[in-house]
């Protein structure tokens, strides 16, 4: 004779989903007992009052901002665009006027050697001014009106020199101050209002940025109060209605409750010696009525006599006459593996322990 059970039943936590939101109830039709799974959309509240002015707020704040950073943007574009053509002329006006100081300067050389009687083979020498006996104005002691030229000349081409030097070196000298040129004086003014730009475009977007992220925080808020879908939690059976569709319920309501087929048990009660032979972890048998196959078990809960609340949130309940006598909850991992044990929550069966009664008797005889 080996230790069994009075009555086994295969049990599981009953699981309350409730409303995350105040609002209205819709809850599609399903049959009491249905398969659910795990994520799979149960019922939905929608709350068409929630205060959506701190949201409109922010939208309002995002577009503003979105057009300062567009607007700054535009300005900068412009600016340089307006800069980069200032460098290109400027650019042009180097080449040029070196081009021209280079002509000028070649001249000035070609009259310093005809005043200077330096000119090419097969030239001559050209007096500009009229012969000293001409003159009958001169004066004691001044110097010759040729040499004057001629020294004028020479300046001239020195001075030539030194400019078409400068120039290549990008300084135009005019009049002994640096004449830059007045495109290349705008750009670098240009240059300082880009930086400032650049700058301010820097911090549009940061401003941005932070009403983007300030209104993503605020939608998730709003659609939490409006509301959304209520899904299974677990993988289980549709076990129990507690609110009608279209009905208003409010933040954290019980609205349905499944029963957790991944966490299932046998509960069963047996006779005070049995259960004085028992102890958690012991090793046992559950066999399904009706079944022959034997499923392991380990003995998980010994909660004596008149254990009714520890059934307070198990799907099955346990009678009068299962209270009068001591309960046992048992693991069975075979459970759920299988058509015949799939989530056969309520079904019957009876459990078998390694000591028996008898086994006192025995242990004399051995």
């Amino acid at each position: 004779m080996s230790g069994a059970s009075a009555d086994a039943v295969v049990n599981a936590p009953v699981v309350t989903v409730r409303s995350g939101t105040a609002g209205t109830l819709s809850l599609p039709e399903r049959e009491l007992g249905a398969y659910v799974q795990k994520s799979e959309t149960l019922a939905s509240v929608t709350d068409s009052l929630v205060d959506r002015i701190r949201l409109d707020d922010l939208l309002l704040e995002v577009d503003l901002a979105k057009a300062e950073t567009a607007r700054t943007a535009a300005d900068l574009a412009a600016t340089q665009g307006l800069r980069d053509e200032l460098l290109t002329q400027a650019e042009t006006f180097h080449t040029a006027r070196v081009e021209e100081l280079q002509v000028r300067l070649d001249h000035a050389r070609n009259r310093l050697a005809l005043l200077d009687g330096t000119a090419g083979a097969g030239q001559q020498a050209t007096r500009t001014l009229a012969a000293v006996a001409d003159q009958p104005d001169r004066l004691p002691g001044e110097p010759y009106a040729d040499k004057l030229v001629l020294d004028h000349a020479r300046e001239r081409v020195e001075l030539l020199e030194i400019a078409l030097r400068t120039a290549e070196q990008g300084v135009f000298l005019g009049d002994g101050y640096n004449d830059s040129p007045n495109s290349e004086q705008q750009a670098s003014e240009l240059a300082k209002v880009i930086g400032t730009l650049e700058a301010e475009l820097a911090e549009d977007k940061a401003r941005e940025a932070a009403f983007a992220g300030r209104l993503s925080r605020e939608r998730v808020r709003v659609n939490g109060l409006s509301g959304g879908d209520l899904a299974a939690p677990v993988n289980g059976l549709f076990w129990e209605v507690l609110e009608a569709d279209g009905v208003t319920v409010q933040r954290g309501d019980p609205v349905l409750r499944l029963v957790n087929c991944d966490a299932m048990m046998v509960t069963l009660s047996v006779t005070e010696r049995i259960y004085n032979t028992l102890a958690i972890g012991q090793d046992a048998e559950f066999r399904l009525s009706g079944s022959s196959k034997v499923l392991p078990a380990t003995v998980s809960r010994l909660a004596g006599s008149g254990a009714a609340t520890v059934y307070e949130h198990l799907a099955v309940a346990p009678s009068q006459k299962h209270l009068e006598r001591y309960d046992v909850a048992l693991n069975v991992p075979g459970l759920g593996q299988g058509s015949e044990s799939a989530c056969a929550i309520g079904r019957t069966g009876r459990a078998f322990f390694e000591r028996r009664p008898l086994d006192w008797l025995r242990s004399v005889f051995d």
